[in-house]
């Protein structure tokens, strides 16, 4: 998953995973099941190949990565019994509106479900279905889908995907009722909550790894962070500063207008002619305009320019002409197509049985680690007999590897983010053609305890 954490402002889904975003809006609710039957296991599936740096450890994580779904959710192999009762897990995005940040996330969620159902025996045998909820534009939405699904007797969990609109309207109204597992939190209001786990990480502790990357990578002296000033974008923007801070790195911080297209302004304010290192950070939108001023700028080192995974994203592709930016990006989970991660062969084979065309997007690589953990954890806590709070004790005790994640969860090592359990990422160059190559593991914070 590109991946490492951010926000996605207007249309289309944006291929990220460290995120934030913002959303609430109009909420739907569907259930899904599936059917059909298969095998799991590792396979090829080409898209973006990697190579490793002499020296750097394997990508995802590694000797540790899951590669086995089977066995991760602790299900049997075939379909799900359809004459039993279907199990209920509450899902909601923000998706639909004008600010969706991960709109594919829904796909990653409706992959798990169907594998599980399809080849993995659902929850002891019981078929698994999602009921659905989506948030477009109102913080009032996050009221509707709290009202919805935390009123829903049939739910032990809900999952979040890519929320920051209504998310404390939807928490306050949830009142600790459900267990919510969280991919990526888009805003600190997640990490805070008794009744939430944050598995992927965080704004605030996967973008600090970027202040290591510059320091013991780079070496740099001097950092520009320049980025449009939108909802949880600038969050973001504060925590890759004081990450930098942290680490010793001087840092010109520059905000711009999201609908100002010329950045040469923004830019050459952050100073970003001269920094050691360069952050455009932005939604997929404003990748593209910020590619182009810092090619009018001269400034091409792909190394020098670092970033989060939004800006690999189909929108940016079409903007420039067909391919990525060529920068260093930072992402929190498995990056679609590493060579080098053991888990990546199974999810791609998975993708490809059930033609998800937005398997790269770091989002659906999010989700469906996310749901298929939740699923495990409701096995583990006694399946369709499984509350709320059992299946909370599952997550929290879970040390990890999480599917397509870190190689190591450390849940309630924040007192001040109890509910976040990842704060690592791990850092690719893009070099065209779909060939990422691996600059860096997993790093943490510059600061011990982050």
């Amino acid at each position: 998953m590109r991946w490492v954490t951010i926000i996605s402002r207007p249309r289309a889904s944006a291929l990220a995973i460290l995120i934030v975003a913002a959303l609430v809006a109009a909420c739907g609710s569907n259930d899904n099941n599936g059917g059909g039957s298969a095998t799991t296991g590792a396979s090829t599936g080409a898209a973006a190949s990697t190579t490793p740096k002499s020296g750097s450890t394997t990508g995802g994580a590694g000797a540790k990565s899951v590669t086995d779904y089977q066995a991760y959710v602790g299900g049997k192999a075939g379909k799900a019994d359809s004459s039993k009762s279907t199990i209920y897990i509450g899902w909601v995005n923000q998706q639909g509106g004008q600010q969706e940040i991960g709109g594919a996330a829904t796909d990653g969620a409706d992959l798990a479900v169907k594998l599980v159902n399809e080849q993995l025996g659902g929850i002891d045998g019981h078929p698994v279905a999602l009921k659905k909820c989506f948030i477009k534009n109102a913080e009032e939405e996050g009221t509707t889908c709290g009202q919805r699904l935390g009123n829903d007797k049939s739910l032990s969990a809900i999952v979040l995907g890519g929320v920051a609109i209504g998310i404390q309207p939807f928490y306050s109204t949830i009142g600790g009722r459900k267990t919510v597992v969280v991919g990526v939190a888009a805003t600190p209001i997640d990490t805070v909550q008794k009744n939430s786990i944050v598995l992927f990480g965080d704004a605030t502790h996967v973008l600090a790894p970027f202040g290591t990357y510059a320091r013991d990578v780079l070496h740099a002296k001097s950092a520009a962070i320049v980025y449009p000033t939108i909802a949880g974008i600038t969050t973001g923007a504060a925590a890759l500063a004081k990450g930098l801070t942290d680490a010793g790195v001087k840092v010109k911080k520059v905000g711009y207008a999201a609908s100002q297209t010329d950045l040469i302004g923004p830019l050459t304010a952050a100073g970003a002619q001269t920094a050691d290192i360069v952050i455009p950070y932005s939604d997929a939108s404003g990748c593209v305009n910020q590619a182009k001023g810092l090619k009018q700028l001269g400034i091409t080192d792909t190394k020098k320019i670092v970033t989060a995974p939004l800006c690999l994203n189909p929108l940016v592709q079409k903007g420039l002409g067909g391919d990525y930016p060529h920068w260093t990006y930072a992402i929190a989970s498995s990056l679609f197509g590493d060579k080098t991660d053991p888990g990546m062969p199974a999810y791609m084979k998975v993708t490809q049985q059930y033609g998800v065309k937005t398997a790269p997007d770091p989002w659906v690589i999010v989700s469906f680690g996310t749901v298929l953990t939740t699923i495990k954890a409701i096995n583990e806590a006694g399946g369709g007999s499984a509350s709320s709070t059992e299946v909370l004790d599952k997550l929290k005790a879970f040390k990890g590897p999480v599917a397509l994640g870190a190689p190591e969860l450390a849940c309630g090592k924040y007192s001040n983010a109890p509910a976040v359990c990842n704060d690592r990422a791990q850092f690719f160059t893009y070099e065209g053609d779909n060939n990422f190559v691996r600059a860096a593991p997993w790093l943490q914070s510059p600061t011990p305890g982050g």
